[in-house]
Formats: structure tokens, sequence, C-alpha cells
């Protein structure tokens, strides 16, 4: 297993997040160079994410914000229109094919798939599978959670809450 993109990224971002300034724009001009990839240390990339091929080709905006568990093949943009402030937001165990270019204000819900070469200019809801220029709904799954698990062949981790621990009622000083 070689150096892929994701794992430059991952320290990238760390040293960004510790406030080291020239080392993450040189990871992020190294990332470029090997796998022609454009992924900033300032992207919001969720743990778990995968890049397929080692990332080549992809160009995801320094202000996106993707979900834990993805799959990103090659080749995908992840980026803003012009004229538009926000980028797009990807939920959660999203799969997105070869090619696709998901652009501007977009929200992508939680185990959705986007077909390859699409374009999405518009949300897709949890579970839906869009494809198309522009991406269309295909379908939507009712339980997504079993879609998932039977496609990929794998149950995701649910993370749950802890629970919280109440301290015991203590005796009032009026009873004693």
């Amino acid at each position: 297993m070689g150096i892929d993109a994701m794992s430059m990224y991952r320290l990238g971002r760390k040293l960004y997040l510790r406030g080291i300034p020239v080392l993450p724009a040189v990871l992020r001009k190294a990332i470029h160079y090997l796998h022609g990839s454009y992924i900033p240390a300032e992207a919001e990339i969720g743990e778990g994410t995968q890049l397929g091929y080692g990332g080549m080709g992809i160009v995801i905006h320094k202000d996106a914000r993707i979900g834990r568990h993805c799959l990103i093949s090659h080749q995908v943009t992840i980026g803003g229109r012009s004229g538009l402030k926000d980028l797009p937001v990807i939920g959660d165990y999203v799969r997105i094919g070869a090619g696709a270019k998901i652009l501007g204000n977009v929200r992508i819900g939680d185990f959705a798939v986007i077909g390859a070469n699409a374009v999405v200019v518009r949300d897709v809801a949890s579970g839906a599978v869009v494809g198309g220029i522009p991406a269309r709904e295909i379908r939507r799954d009712a339980d997504p959670l079993a879609a998932y698990e039977r496609e990929m062949g794998l149950r995701p981790p649910i993370t749950r809450p802890e629970p919280v621990e109440s301290e015991p009622p203590q005796a009032s000083s009026a009873a004693q």
C-alpha cells in the first residue's frame, strides 16, 4: 500500500489544525503532482472516507464538507458555482461515482448514491440514487441502511451516544 491522496490529506489536515502553515501547502502540492488532485487541508472530510484509485483527479473545494465513510471515485469534482457562496455538504456513507460533479449550495443526504458522470445541482434526499445531467432521482430506498449493507457487503458502524451516568441522590441535611 503506497501513499495515497487521502493519507497525505489526513497528515496535512492534522498539521493545519495545529496551526502549522507551510507543510499543509507542501502536502497539497504533493497530492497535486502525484495524483493530479486538489484536496486542500482546509476541507472537512470525515473519518473513514476513501478515494477511489488513490484519489486520481479529484477536486474538492476548500470550504466543502464531506461526511464519514464516504466513497469518492476518481475524477469527481466537489465545488461551487459562480455567484453562489455556499458549497456542498455531503452526508455520511455517500457513494459518488466516477466523474460526478457536485456543484453549488447542495445537501447530499446520508446513504445517497451519486451515479457516474452525474451533475448534481439540487439537494439529494437520504437513501436516494441519482444520475444524469442534471442529476435526477432514479429511486429511493425505503431502508437505506439495509440497502447499503446489501450492496457494500458490510454493516456500517453505528455510533451511539454514551449513556450519561447520573449521580446518586444525596440525602438532604434536613433529614439528618
